[in-house]
């Protein structure tokens, strides 16, 4: 049994959306629990599942919580046809993305959020108190850098996970991200100059700010459907 994420699912963030509050290794939300990145946490059928690899799904399931309903707010309130574009493309993304975590999720044996992380409420909150064209900029702004940033990030689990499903997901996720970087610098909305400063020198947020809480016991998974 699943339920929809809804916009009203993240509302009431603390934190102020700006280019400044975005951080980095975490900007998906996850906090990493441990140093070890490349410590064997299980032997699988298809191959060893590393804490990398396991914070890499929960990082990507974290990202569609949150940029998912981003993009169903694009369509609703962009007010440009390269943003309502943006806005569909991550929409379609992230249920794609999604539909792929929850399956290998079932087979790795690992414990998904079906919430994002305080930080990733608090830019989906902002983004839907925005109107007009500053959320349009403010939404191609935000979504351009923390792609920017996971890029790296997927490149390195590709090339060093000697899990299969992990690989598969790293693949998609590289498509996707790819994708989404496009369309929002398709938006001509894009400051590079703020963004890329970002993606090399974000500040730190505190743990508890990046991590996506756990699943409450009994509620169904959330599930994200594409909407066209």
């Amino acid at each position: 049994m699943t339920r929809h994420a809804t916009g009203t699912l993240f509302v009431g963030g603390a934190l102020s959306l700006t280019l400044a509050a975005l951080a980095c290794p975490s900007v998906l939300g996850f906090s990493t629990v441990s140093q070890a990145q490349d410590r064997v946490i299980a032997q699988t059928s298809t191959g060893p599942l590393t804490e990398a690899d396991r914070d890499f799904v929960v990082k990507v399931r974290a990202a569609g919580l949150w940029e998912y309903p981003v993009g169903k707010m694009a369509l609703r309130k962009g007010t440009t046809d390269a943003v309502r574009t943006a806005g569909r493309h991550l929409v379609l993304g992230h249920a794609a993305l999604d539909a792929t975590c929850r399956r290998i999720a079932v087979r790795l044996n690992i414990t998904l959020p079906d919430r994002p992380s305080p930080q990733q409420q608090g830019f989906v909150a902002t983004l839907d108190a925005d109107t007009g064209r500053q959320f349009d900029s403010d939404m191609a702004n935000v979504l351009r850098t923390t792609h920017g940033q996971i890029f790296g990030t997927i490149a390195k689990i590709r090339a060093t996970t000697e899990n299969s499903l992990v690989r598969q997901l790293a693949e998609q996720a590289n498509d996707t991200v790819l994708d989404h970087i496009t369309v929002m610098e398709k938006t001509g909305l894009v400051d590079f100059d703020q963004v890329l400063f970002q993606e090399t020198t974000p500040p730190k947020l505190p743990a508890e700010d990046l991590t996506p809480p756990p699943p409450t016991a009994g509620e169904p998974q959330v599930s994200l459907t594409p909407v066209r």
